[in-house]
């Protein structure tokens, strides 16, 4: 005899009042996680970038270098982390090893600042900068479920920047008295802290088929082969507006140090770290803003503000040499990344709702707009080599343009979209017709 209805109805109470306690257990630990991997997450990027030109006496087109190899080793590991992360249910300890090999990575570049241990040092970084988005992502979601996944990705995303915001006050005051190697240190330690906060978190509360992007209830999706992605339209137009939209954005705070360095190199640390400083101060109410709205007004035209902010940022790096004015403008970085941050997690989840390969499609996308990162850097500095400062933000500023039209003619609206079958299943289904035919 089976349970009667009452007793069914008591064991989902049960089962919901016991993702509740999840949820709330969990709060603060995903909070503190965000905050500390900050900038482990986001990477060096712009002091690296100093601590080389003005310790090192590197030129741009070396330092150009080695942040390619960084983003190209991210590109290359970032569909096997997906996959990894849809797979596998420690997904905690994932992140703990990443940190690590981001914090031994720190300490070598800070001790041995020689173009192959630096170039080797960054490849490691960015293998670990693939893990810690898919990774984190899933793990919200798996807590949160699909239901509360819109704000707490935007909880994730405030957290971030607010890490961002104290981490870059830390480094530029660091960078200022004491030398701009400094900084590497601080990664270290941030690094090491995050690993404290991610076995904060309990891994019971962690749904694992629901961190893949199944629906809740459904178990069982094959894994699917990175070839079926294809098969969405609408994510492969997302991925090459996103892809596009972050070769122009990747390259322009590092050059943007760069600039700042040649002129005043004991200053440059301090205010590279007010441009991060503004920036990430704007992207915590808009990251709180996509959490609290994206569902009510949609995910378009946020996302179209977040892109047409880009191309306008370009332009104006040209027109100005003053630091102070150079930091005003990243008002407009923190509108744009605030906006991206958040809704990047929440679009493809909505492309994948149902498929149970939602780290995959993650990955992949990411892959891609991390080619595009990682290519942005050595080109940029190309280009700077060859025609200067302007020409080479004015050229990023016509692929973000692009970025926008691609996004605007080629991706509907997701808030609303059904429930997507398994990715590949409708290839699948036809060869079965033709098969039965």
């Amino acid at each position: 005899m089976g349970p009667s209805h009452d007793e069914v109805a008591v064991n989902r109470t049960s089962i919901e009042r016991g993702r509740e306690d999840g949820i709330a257990a969990n709060r603060w630990p995903l909070d503190w996680l965000n905050f500390f991997l900050a900038d482990v997450k986001d990477g060096l990027g712009p002091f690296l970038a100093i601590f080389l030109m003005s310790s090192q006496n590197w030129d741009a087109g070396r330092i150009g270098v080695v942040l390619t190899i960084a983003g190209v080793a991210t590109v290359l590991a970032r569909g096997p982390v997906g996959a990894l992360v849809d797979a596998v249910r420690w997904k905690r300890t994932l992140i703990a090893i990443g940190a690590l090999a981001v914090a031994t990575a720190a300490a070598v570049m800070a001790l041995l600042p020689l173009f192959w241990s630096i170039a080797v040092a960054q490849a490691v970084s960015g293998i670990a900068d693939a893990i810690f988005p898919l990774a984190v992502a899933a793990i919200s979601l798996g807590i949160v479920g699909r239901g509360l996944f819109t704000r707490r990705v935007g909880r994730n995303e405030a957290f971030n920047h607010a890490g961002n915001a104290v981490t870059a006050i830390v480094a530029g005051l660091s960078g200022y008295f004491i030398a701009p190697g400094a900084v590497l240190w601080l990664i270290a330690a941030l690094a090491l802290a995050s690993i404290a906060a991610v076995y904060a978190i309990d891994g019971r509360a962690i749904d694992h088929e629901v961190a893949r992007g199944s629906e809740n209830g459904s178990r069982g999706h094959q894994p699917s082969q990175l070839a079926d992605l294809f098969e969405n339209r609408s994510l492969v137009f997302f991925t090459a507006a996103i892809t596009l939209v972050h070769f122009a954005n990747a390259a322009m705070l590092p050059l943007i140090g760069e600039k700042l360095s040649q002129s005043n190199q004991q200053a440059s640390s301090l205010f590279i770290a007010a441009c991060i400083i503004t920036a990430q101060i704007v992207m915590v109410p808009m990251a709180i803003l996509v959490g609290h709205k994206a569902d009510a007004w949609g995910r378009k035209p946020i996302f179209l503000v977040g892109f047409a902010v880009l191309p306008i940022r370009g332009v104006l790096y040209t027109l100005t040499e003053n630091p102070y004015a150079l930091v005003s403008i990243q008002i407009l970085d923190g509108i744009g990344a605030g906006i991206f941050g958040a809704l990047f997690f929440i679009v493809i989840a909505d492309l994948t709702k149902g498929t149970g390969h939602y780290n995959l499609a993650q990955g992949a996308s990411s892959a891609s707009w991390g080619l595009g990162a990682a290519l942005s850097n050595g080109i940029a500095g190309y280009i700077v080599n060859s025609f200067g400062y302007s020409a080479a933000f004015l050229f990023l500023a016509a692929c973000a343009v692009l970025a926008f039209l691609v996004f605007w003619l080629g991706v509907p609206e997701t808030r609303d979209a059904e429930a997507a079958r398994p990715l590949g299943e409708s290839s699948r289904r036809l060869a079965s017709r033709s098969i039965s035919i």
